[in-house]
C-alpha cells in the first residue's frame, strides 16, 4: 500500500481565475495610491463637487488602513494562489475584513451618501469579488489543489 498522495490535476479554471484576480487587484493598488495621493483640488479637477472631493480627501486613517489591508491582502493573496500556497487563505480573510471595514466607514462616514449609488455599487462589487477569492483559495485546500 503506497502512502504516497495521488496528485491532483489543477482544474482550468485555476490559473485565470487566480490571473485575473491579481489583475483586478493590481487595479486596486493604482486606486489606492491615487485616493492616498489626490488633493481637495485634483478630485474637484476630475469632476466632484467641493462636497464631494471633502468627503473623499476627509476619510479617517482607519478607513485607508481598511483600503490599504483589502487591496494589498487582495494583491499578496493572489499571488499566493498562483504559487499554490495555502497562506492565500488567512490573507484573503484579512484583505475581506479590511474591505468590509471599508464599506461600513462609507456608510458611517457618509462616503455613499456623497457620492451616490455609483460607490454603492463599486464597493459592493469589490467585496464579493473579495469574498470569491477567500472562497477559490479554500476551496483549493480543500480539493487538493494547493498546499
Amino acid at each position: 500500500m503506497s502512502t504516497t498522495p495521488t496528485p491532483v490535476k489543477t482544474p482550468v479554471w485555476f490559473w485565470p481565475a487566480a490571473g485575473l484576480g491579481l489583475v483586478w487587484n493590481a487595479y486596486g493598488v493604482v486606486q489606492f495610491i491615487k485616493s492616498v495621493t489626490a488633493s481637495r483640488d485634483s478630485l474637484m479637477s476630475m469632476g466632484m463637487s467641493a462636497a464631494q472631493a471633502d468627503t473623499m480627501s476627509g476619510y479617517p486613517l482607519w478607513m485607508t488602513v481598511a483600503f490599504a489591508v483589502g487591496v494589498f491582502g487582495g494583491l499578496l493573496g493572489c499571488a499566493l494562489l498562483l504559487l499554490r500556497n495555502r497562506f492565500a487563505v488567512p490573507v484573503f480573510a484579512a484583505s475581506l475584513i479590511g474591505y468590509i471595514a471599508l464599506y461600513i466607514g462609507d456608510i458611517t462616514e457618509g462616503v455613499f451618501a456623497a457620492m451616490g449609488m455609483e460607490q454603492v455599487v463599486i464597493l459592493t462589487f469589490v467585496v464579493v469579488v473579495a469574498a470569491a477569492l477567500l472562497w477559490l483559495s479554500r476551496h483549493s485546500v480543500r480539493h487538493g489543489v494547493i498546499a
